[in-house]
């Protein structure tokens, strides 16, 4: 009867643990609390940060911070618009450039983002800082960090064990968010998404570059430099779970119209 009993409150609690996402639309499956997850989140970045050199005062670094808020503001903007204005309210937002020859970029939850030094000679300029920003921002926002330490208690508890997930998590997030984002002994090398997840970022980073006032043709040339830059070898980390390249920038061009329409309802017009 006790399994049956945990079996039931576990089913329940998977159904109370979904939640609708306003940038997506989808109901996800989180686990993790905001107020567990970002402090935990702002800890690690602050010991990546303090064991990798950040680059400040920088032309660079002010276009890193410059196109950081931009993408800031565009969520605000699409949030209140959309009937969520309190959405990021717990969002501490930080934009680091890094010195780093590793061609990567990565958001933690809470707006924590840092930008590889190796990545920009393929960004070139804002606009192509914007795809990349506004594609990781997007994993954040959508909860993809959340929704991977929700799996990787799975993992761990398993079905039975679904309710005790649930309950008590305080003691249990610094050691899973170290597994779900491969943190821990290797400060800041963050796993690679899913390639759903990734697809869900590239639609809602074209969004918010545009709204940004970034037009968002420009994503298609920044993913054809990095393409050109994998030059038919492994790919950079930064798109390892990507399609195939020509698979992705299609899909990417039949995204673009959607995200010019989203912007034009906040004023910003491409041609």
């Amino acid at each position: 009867m006790m399994k049956k009993h945990l079996i039931f409150i576990g089913i329940v609690s998977l159904i109370l643990s979904c939640a609708t996402n306003p940038f997506t639309g989808k109901k996800n499956l989180n686990f993790v609390s905001n107020s567990e997850l970002f402090p935990t989140a702002f800890q690690q970045y602050g010991a990546f940060l303090k064991e990798n050199k950040v680059i400040s005062g920088t032309l660079d670094a002010k276009s890193v911070e410059t196109v950081g808020m931009k993408i800031k503001n565009a969520a605000e903007r699409y949030l209140k618009a959309n009937g969520n204005p309190h959405y990021l309210d717990d969002y501490q937002w930080e934009y680091k450039l890094v010195e780093s020859k590793d061609v990567n970029a990565w958001c933690m939850p809470g707006g924590k983002i840092v930008v590889y030094s190796g990545i920009l000679p393929i960004t070139k300029d804002e606009a192509g800082l914007a795809t990349v920003m506004g594609h990781e921002v997007s994993h954040a926002l959508a909860n993809h960090g959340a929704q991977r330490m929700s799996a990787a208690q799975l993992q761990q508890l398993g079905a039975v064990g679904v309710a005790v997930a649930t309950s008590g998590k305080t003691e249990q997030t610094q050691a899973i968010i170290q597994q779900a984002y491969g943190l821990g002994s290797q400060v800041g090398v963050m796993l690679p998404f899913s390639r759903s997840h990734e697809s869900e970022a590239d639609q809602i980073g074209l969004t918010l570059m545009a709204i940004a006032g970034y037009n968002p043709d420009q994503a298609v040339f920044f993913w054809e430099r990095m393409s050109a830059k994998a030059g038919g070898q492994a790919p950079p980390e930064f798109m390892s779970t990507h399609p195939s390249d020509a698979t992705r920038i299609a899909n990417i061009r039949k995204l673009i119209p959607e995200a010019k329409a989203e912007a034009a309802k906040f004023g910003v017009v491409f041609k």
